[in-house]
């Protein structure tokens, strides 16, 4: 009983150490600061110089947090298997970005592209600045890496589907004008969309789950076998006692890491809106820096999986976070548009569009390849450079 007792004591201080605690503790106390006392930081006393030092307090947490949400993530993901373990991850940050998005929608501000803004942002973050950082540190390290063609595929099949739908179609319809959706369009459109989005999930986790994972090397592609997968499942049912309870622990400490996160995003985002304006930058660069950092830790791990050589999770992480943000953010928005009556323009500019198909038509020849090149990750690199560029010199 006593050795039970003491493994049970090493099983909880291995999975929730001294080193996790303080880290916890650390980044509350600065949450907790700044729901107190944030008013009084950030107000409009704010100088260049507390502005500064907000900034970097909060950028320090924020990165704090977000190495805790990596190890836990990685932690769950080795217990759970693909591609339940990083779709935890992606689910969880993409809800922290659709809940940022309602609270500004749901200001006192008229935000009518805060919607398209968001989803489109991401996507160049996503698919340009982290993937291609991916392709490219792992290619460096292993020269070239496979993944499984056909889950990848699956993802980019949902991608130019939702991606289309929810920004290329606004303007070259009737609509309500201006890139917008009338009343019935959006109802109707924001129903497909979630019934094709959790359709995907549902298969995804289901009898599909294959095409998700990582593929022997020298395989593109992990055949599907029934009896295979039956006994994956029926190994995965036979957890220990000790094995659920650690899930449970570690998804706990997931999101006591990612909370704060949350919670501090809106004092770095007047933070960020004080210096843009102080500076005279553009004022999309707000909603960028902003992206990054809610999607810090799935781009932490996502690297991190490259650089592991297991490239198909981060596929799953980056893709998947795309095809999430749109699955869930574009009836979110259209949802509470509708509801509250605030204008919400999905159209894109036509140097947005040009982007947008760019990213599509090079990641298409990215992952018909077989295997990742370096070279492929600099082109989807150059890509967000001219992103980039064009923020500040449209």
């Amino acid at each position: 009983m006593t050795k039970n007792n003491a493994m049970n004591n090493l099983s909880l201080a291995s999975i929730f150490p001294a080193k996790t605690r303080i880290r916890l503790i650390a980044v509350w106390l600065i949450v907790i600061l700044f729901m107190t006392l944030g008013g009084a930081i950030t107000g409009d006393t704010l100088t260049p110089l507390l502005a500064t030092t907000v900034f970097l307090v909060l950028l320090l947490t924020i990165v704090g947090a977000a190495f805790g949400v990596v190890k836990e993530a990685d932690e769950l993901a080795h217990k759970l298997g693909e591609p339940f373990g990083t779709l935890i991850l992606t689910l969880s940050i993409v809800s922290i970005e659709v809940i940022l998005i309602s609270a500004v929608m749901l200001g006192p501000g008229e935000n009518p592209t805060i919607g398209k803004d968001s989803i489109f942002s991401v996507m160049m973050i996503i698919m340009n600045l982290v993937i291609g950082l991916c392709i490219l540190l792992g290619g460096l390290k292993y020269g070239e890496q496979e993944y499984n063609a056909q889950g990848t595929m699956s993802y980019l099949a949902m991608i130019i589907m939702l991606g289309g739908i929810g920004l290329l179609l606004p303007n070259y319809i009737q609509g309500a004008g201006g890139g917008m959706f009338s009343n019935t369009q959006a109802i109707g459109l924001a129903a497909f969309i979630i019934l094709l989005y959790a359709l995907f999930l549902y298969f995804q986790m289901k009898g599909y789950k294959h095409l998700y994972v990582q593929p022997k090397e020298g395989s593109m592609e992990i055949p599907y076998m029934e009896r295979d997968m039956a006994n994956i499942t029926s190994e995965d049912e036979n957890h220990s006692t000790g094995g659920k309870k650690e899930i449970w622990i570690r998804s706990i400490i997931l999101i006591g890491m990612i909370l704060p996160i949350v919670l501090l995003s809106h004092n770095m985002a007047v933070v960020v809106d004080y210096g843009i304006k102080a500076a005279n930058l553009p004022t999309l660069l707000g909603g960028v820096l902003v992206a990054v950092i809610v999607f810090t830790p799935e781009s932490m791990t996502a690297i991190k999986a490259a650089l592991n050589n297991e490239f198909q999770r981060a596929i799953n992480l980056c893709h998947g976070a795309f095809v999430s943000t749109v699955g869930l953010t574009v009836p979110s928005v259209l949802i509470i548009g509708l509801i509250t009556g605030k204008t919400v323009l999905f159209g894109m500019t036509s140097t947005e569009t040009i982007l947008f198909v760019i990213t599509l038509l090079l990641s298409l020849m990215t992952f018909l390849g077989k295997r990742t090149t370096p070279i492929m990750g600099i082109m989807h690199l150059v890509l967000f450079a001219v992103f980039t560029l064009l923020i500040f010199n449209p």
